[in-house]
C-alpha cells in the first residue's frame, strides 16, 4: 500500500460544522445521521480517522474554514461556515484549531509546524493496527479568519503554515470561485506579511485577475491544495494550462481534487447519475498535469473529500478515503512506474513541505 499525503481536508469543519465524531468507524458516522435532512450528503460521509490510516493516508493539510458573508441570508448560513463579521469568523476558526489541539492530546494525531518535525513522523514506524497518529499540517482555506494582515503573525505562531486567500466570490483579501477581480489592498498587505514569516500560499480558488497578480506580488513558496484541470472540465474553478505551467515554473505541486463536477463537464449537483463518472477520470487530471510540466514533480492527490459532499458527489469507485489507493492502478495501467506512482501519492509533498515548512 502507498502512503498517501493529501493536501486539502475539511476534518474540523466536518466534526463541528457537521456534528460529526470522526474518532468513530465510517459506518458509525453514517448510521448516526439517518434521518437528518440539512444537505444531502448525510450518511454519505467517505473520511474519518480510522478510514484514513485504514487507506495508508499518514499526513494531510487540514483546514480551518469561515467566511465572512455579511450579506448572507439565514437559511444560507447553514453547517457553520458564513459569519457577518470578521471576529465571528476569527473565533469560529479558532474554535477548529482547538479541535486539532484536543485530537493531538488524544494521541489521534500530530501537529506538524516544521520540516523537522515531517521528516520524524515520516520516518515512524506503523506501529500497531489503528494506532498510529495522523499527522496534520494546519492550513487555512480562505483568508477570512485572519482579521487584519498584522495578524498574521499570531496564526503563524499557532501553527498555521498554508493559507489561500479567498473560497467562493469575494473575501476581505481577494476574490474566489464564481466571480472576478483582482486582490484587495488589503490582501497585497497580507502577502508582504506571508513571504515574510515564511507563509505558504495556496492559490486554489483565486479568480484569475487574482492569480496572476498575486504570482507576480508574492516570492514566497506556492502551492495548489485541490485543483482540477480546465482542458478537462471548463470552469474558473479549474486551472487553465497556462496557470498549470506557471505554477511548475515556481516549484509548486497542483493537489487534484475528488469533486464530481470537478471532474466531469457539465455535472449538476443533484442532477447528474453518481455514474457519470468514475474514479479513473482522476488519473485524466494528474495524467493531464504531468503530460503538461514534463514530469511527474508536480501532481499531487488533494482530496477535498467530505468537503461539503459525500458519496453523492464522489466518481463511482469511492466510497471511502481508503479508495484513493485505486489510484495506483489507475496510474499502472496508462504506463506511469511504481516511482512516479509514489511521487503523485506522497513523494512530491513530502519533498516540498520538507523544503518549505520552517526548518
Amino acid at each position: 500500500m502507498n502512503r498517501i499525503i493529501d493536501s486539502h481536508l475539511d476534518l474540523a469543519w466536518n466534526a463541528l460544522g457537521w456534528d460529526r465524531d470522526l474518532t468513530l468507524p465510517l459506518t458509525e458516522i453514517n448510521a448516526a445521521e439517518n434521518g437528518i435532512s440539512d444537505s444531502n450528503a448525510r450518511g454519505r460521509a467517505t473520511t474519518c480517522l480510522p478510514e484514513m490510516r485504514a487507506g495508508g493516508v499518514s499526513v494531510c493539510l487540514a483546514t480551518m474554514l469561515a467566511r465572512v458573508r455579511p450579506q448572507a441570508p439565514a437559511d444560507e448560513r447553514r453547517l457553520s461556515v458564513d459569519h457577518r463579521h470578521p471576529a465571528a469568523a476569527y473565533a469560529a476558526a479558532q474554535g477548529q484549531l482547538a479541535y486539532y489541539r484536543l485530537l493531538e492530546a488524544q494521541g489521534e494525531i500530530t501537529l506538524l509546524r516544521t520540516a523537522g518535525d515531517l521528516r520524524r513522523h515520516w520516518r515512524q514506524p506503523a506501529g500497531e493496527a489503528g494506532k498510529q497518529p495522523i499527522g496534520i499540517i494546519l492550513a487555512m482555506e480562505g483568508g477570512d479568519p485572519i482579521v487584519a494582515p498584522e495578524q498574521a503573525e499570531s496564526w503563524w505562531r499557532d501553527g498555521l503554515r498554508s493559507v489561500s486567500l479567498a473560497h467562493y466570490g469575494p473575501s476581505r483579501y481577494a476574490v474566489g470561485t464564481g466571480e472576478s477581480g483582482p486582490l484587495t489592498p488589503a490582501g497585497r498587505r497580507l502577502l508582504a506579511e506571508f513571504e515574510r514569516l515564511g507563509m505558504i500560499l495556496d492559490v486554489t480558488h483565486l479568480a484569475e485577475p487574482g492569480f496572476t497578480e498575486a504570482l507576480a506580488l508574492f516570492g514566497g513558496p506556492v502551492m495548489a491544495s485541490h485543483n482540477n484541470c480546465r482542458a478537462l472540465v471548463p470552469g474558473d474553478r479549474q486551472f487553465s494550462d497556462e496557470q498549470i505551467r506557471r505554477l511548475a515554473l515556481r516549484g509548486a505541486v497542483i493537489g487534484v481534487a475528488l469533486d464530481a463536477w470537478m471532474l466531469h463537464p457539465d455535472w449538476r449537483k443533484g442532477q447528474t447519475p453518481r455514474g457519470a463518472v468514475r474514479i479513473d477520470a482522476v488519473g485524466d487530471h494528474l495524467d493531464h498535469i504531468c503530460q503538461l510540466c514534463g514530469d511527474c514533480r508536480h501532481a499531487a492527490i488533494g482530496s477535498d473529500l467530505d468537503g461539503g459532499y459525500g458519496t453523492e458527489q464522489t466518481p463511482l469507485g469511492l466510497d471511502t478515503i481508503a479508495d484513493l489507493q485505486r489510484l495506483a492502478g489507475i496510474l499502472a495501467d496508462r504506463g506511469y512506474s511504481d516511482d512516479d506512482i509514489s511521487a503523485v501519492f506522497h513523494g512530491n509533498w513530502l519533498d516540498f513541505f520538507s523544503r518549505h515548512l520552517p526548518q
